[in-house]
């Protein structure tokens, strides 16, 4: 009998039973790699690296990149080694002066009651996070011990400093804020004020501003020189129009962040078709600074060639009631379908007002072959009621 992997071919996706689907559904093929994913994160593996010892010359820095595991593991067992190696430290003391050995009363040790390594290490904690318990402490006896107890006092202090840093940093980390600011999940391309614009859509969550926001814009894709060299990445800054007309954004409510597509733009010659045809990502980048702390924060997403509407604009979202406005999340990311012309931004301009007419003509020339057939029907139902 035949396996249920060699019944079902490959080219198939096995749906689940409570969908009703009458034909089988293909996998997609797989697409370009994306340079920026839909999260913001760079898809970018950096690999043969030789110089290894310039991340250890910026040790904070390092230490904040890593994830939190990681960070408390290095904090825990610089704490445990700093404790074992004053540890030793003090018993070594103890051991070169005598305080091991059973003294008189006379005797004066530099540290009291030490008698083993788990006592002077049980002291190195005690001075390290200053705790003090009472029983053991230092006396005038020895120098090298009051040189060692200032040694152990900054020790710890550094560690101590440099462990609240990255904990503060960890936590105070903007892209947690940029989690609150959202991209719409498609890109369109549609007329606007009969110019063709490829149009996105911003929107903040949170009550609290991001002051002085500004929205960046590039193109990526694979170019080739006049002189035959492959540029795999080149990035391409596009001019943006912000909704205000100046360069920061006021992200009150979402905005409709709009790129006019003319001359100087990477995608004037870009038609329906080659858009089909061609692998380009857009990468949209959003910078500001957090009202509530004043730390700088940067919100990345990206949009490749299927993700990209031709056709089509975003749906209202903001509406009046009762004297204010309500944003609708719900249609954040909807699309409606409007007239707009195939050909590209070049092909529109020098055509000029006839790929307007033509625009126009195509849609009274389905009006008119609606009314035709309607007219035919009633016709043809009027000669079979005679």
């Amino acid at each position: 009998m035949l396996s249920r992997k060699g019944l079902i071919p490959e080219d198939y996706l096995l749906t689940r039973l409570a969908e009703d689907v009458q034909q089988p559904k293909y996998k997609t093929k797989q697409g370009k790699a994306r340079f920026v994913r839909k999260n913001g994160a760079c898809n970018v593996a950096h690999t043969n690296i030789r110089e290894q010892g310039r991340f250890l010359q910026d040790v904070f820095t390092t230490l904040v990149d890593l994830k939190w595991l990681h960070t408390l593991i290095i904090f825990t067992m610089s704490f445990l080694c700093s404790w074992l190696l004053f540890g030793m430290i003090w018993w070594l003391v103890a051991f070169a002066h005598g305080d091991l050995d059973q003294k008189g009363d006379d005797f004066v040790p530099c540290v009291t009651d030490i008698h083993s390594f788990s006592s002077a290490f049980l002291f190195s904690i005690e001075v390290q996070v200053t705790i003090g318990f009472g029983g053991r402490m230092i006396t005038e006896e020895c120098l090298s011990a009051i040189i060692i107890l200032i040694l152990q006092n900054i020790v710890g202090l550094v560690i101590n400093a440099i462990m609240l840093g990255c904990i503060f940093m960890k936590t105070a980390q903007a892209n947690r804020r940029a989690e609150t600011l959202i991209f719409s999940k498609h890109a369109v391309i549609s007329l606007r004020n009969n110019r063709l614009c490829f149009m996105i859509r911003i929107g903040d969550l949170r009550k609290s501003m991001i002051i002085s926001a500004t929205v960046r814009m590039q193109v990526v894709r694979r170019t080739t020189t006049d002189e035959g060299e492959v540029v795999p990445l080149d990035q391409i800054d596009i001019h943006m129009d912000n909704p205000v007309g100046t360069n920061g954004i006021f992200l009150v409510s979402p905005l409709i962040i709009t790129h006019v597509i003319d001359k100087t733009s990477p995608l004037y010659n870009l038609s329906r078709d080659d858009l089909e045809q061609q692998d380009i990502e857009v990468i949209v980048v959003l910078e500001g600074v957090v009202e509530t702390t004043g730390i700088t924060t940067q919100a990345r997403t990206s949009y490749v060639s299927e993700e990209i509407l031709w056709g089509q604009r975003f749906v209202p979202t903001v509406s009046e009631e009762d004297g204010i406005y309500a944003v609708d999340y719900c249609k954040f990311g909807n699309t409606m379908k409007v007239p707009t012309p195939c050909c590209s931004a070049k092909e529109l301009e020098e055509a000029g007002d006839s790929a307007r007419f033509s625009l126009n003509d195509g849609a009274t020339s389905r009006t008119s072959v609606r009314r035709r057939r309607k007219a035919a029907v009633v016709r043809k139902s009027r000669m079979e009621n005679k």
